[in-house]
C-alpha cells in the first residue's frame, strides 16, 4: 500500500522540506523554476551531471537531465569511476566470496552498459556519455595521497583507467590525471549548469567527485553554474525505503544547513526515472529499496556544497 499523497508547497511543510520548490504538481507539469532557488531551465541550457558510480545520476537528477531535453537543451553525464569496487555485487550476482580482478571488470563493463542504457531512456545520446574509469573507492585517495603517484586498485589491480570504452584509457590513477581529464570533458561539454556531489555526503567518492567539479570550475571562475546533491544522506535515508512515487524526497541529516530547492518531477519525468532506475540490473539485484526510495515527486538540489561556517559570538 502506497503512501497519501502530499502536493506542491504543503509537501514541502509536512515533511520540513526544501525552503523552495520548483512549482505544484499538476497535469501540466511544474509551474516556472525561478520560484526557487535553481536556474530557468530552456533549451539553452547545457546540463552536465558528476557522477561518481554508474546509477548516481539516474537517484541524483533524472528528472532535471529529463527536463532540460524536454526543453530543448543538451545534456551529458561523466562517470569518474565505472563502479568495480562493488563486493556486495560480487557475493550476490557473481555468486563469489572472493575478490577476483577479472569479475570485478567484468562487473564495471556490466555496469557501464546499464549506464548507457538508463541514460538513453532518458534522451542522453551516447555522444554526451562519458566514462572517466578512474578507480572506485579510490577517487579521495587520488585527490589526496595520490594527487602525482599512481593508485593501486586493490579490487581490479590496475593502476591506470583499464577500461577501452573510457575517454581516456590507460591514463594512470593519479589526482593530476584526473583533473586533466575532467577538464577536458568540461571543453568537450560547455555546461552551463553542473550537477555535482555535495561534499556532505557520506560515501568518500562522492565527497571527492564534488571536490573534483568544485576545483575544476573555481580555476575557470565558473562555479556559479554549480549545484548540488547528495545520494549518501545518513543512515536510513532516504526514508523510507522502497517505492513510494507519491511523496517528496525528504531531506537527507548530512544536508543540514544547505536549503536545498525541491525540483518537483512531472508525472513523465518520474516514470521515465523508474524505467532508468530498472536499467540497473545489477544493482537492483543488490539494492533496490534503496535505489527506488528517489523516485519520488521531487529531486533536492542546493546552490552551496557545504554550509557556512557558524560565527563565533563573543
Amino acid at each position: 500500500m502506497g503512501l497519501p499523497h502530499v502536493a506542491g508547497a504543503d509537501a514541502a511543510a509536512a515533511n520540513g522540506q526544501a525552503t523552495a520548490t520548483a512549482g505544484p504538481r499538476t497535469a501540466h507539469g511544474p509551474a516556472d523554476l525561478s520560484a526557487g532557488d535553481f536556474p530557468q531551465i530552456d533549451a539553452n541550457t547545457t546540463l552536465l551531471v558528476v557522477s561518481p558510480h554508474p546509477d548516481d545520476e539516474t537517484l541524483c537528477c533524472a528528472g532535471a537531465i529529463r527536463r532540460v531535453l524536454q526543453a530543448g537543451g543538451r545534456a551529458g553525464v561523466v562517470w569518474i569511476t565505472s563502479g568495480d569496487a562493488s563486493e556486495l555485487s560480487m557475493v550476490i550476482v557473481e555468486k563469489s566470496l572472493f575478490l577476483n580482478s577479472s569479475k570485478l571488470r567484468d562487473l564495471a563493463a556490466r555496469r557501464m552498459r546499464e549506464a548507457r542504457a538508463a541514460t538513453a531512456l532518458l534522451g542522453v545520446p551516447a555522444e554526451q556519455q562519458f566514462f572517466l574509469g578512474y578507480p572506485d573507492r579510490g577517487v579521495l585517495q587520488l585527490m589526496t595521497d595520490n594527487y602525482a603517484t599512481p593508485y593501486h586498485s586493490r579490487f581490479t589491480g590496475a593502476t591506470s583507467v583499464p577500461y577501452a570504452t573510457a575517454v581516456f584509457p590507460g591514463d594512470p590513477y593519479t589526482g593530476q590525471s584526473l583533473e586533466r581529464d575532467f577538464d577536458a570533458v568540461l571543453d568537450r561539454v560547455h555546461p552551463t549548469l553542473v550537477l555535482a556531489p555535495s561534499p556532505q555526503d557520506s560515501h568518500p567518492d562522492h565527497r571527492a567527485s564534488g571536490i573534483l567539479a568544485i576545483r575544476a570550475l573555481s580555476r575557470r571562475n565558473e562555479l556559479a553554474k554549480a549545484h548540488y546533491w547528495i545520494v549518501h544522506g545518513g543512515e536510513g535515508w532516504p526514508s523510507p525505503r522502497g517505492y513510494y512515487p507519491d511523496i517528496p524526497l525528504n531531506p537527507p541529516p548530512r544536508g543540514k544547513g544547505l536549503a536545498p530547492t525541491a525540483f518537483v518531477l512531472t508525472e513523465d519525468e518520474q516514470m521515465r526515472k523508474l524505467d532508468a532506475v530498472r536499467a540497473y540490473r545489477t544493482q537492483m539485484e543488490v539494492m533496490s529499496s534503496f535505489l527506488l526510495a528517489f523516485v519520488r515527486t521531487t529531486e533536492l538540489y542546493s546552490s552551496i556544497p557545504v554550509p557556512a561556517p557558524a560565527v563565533s559570538k563573543k
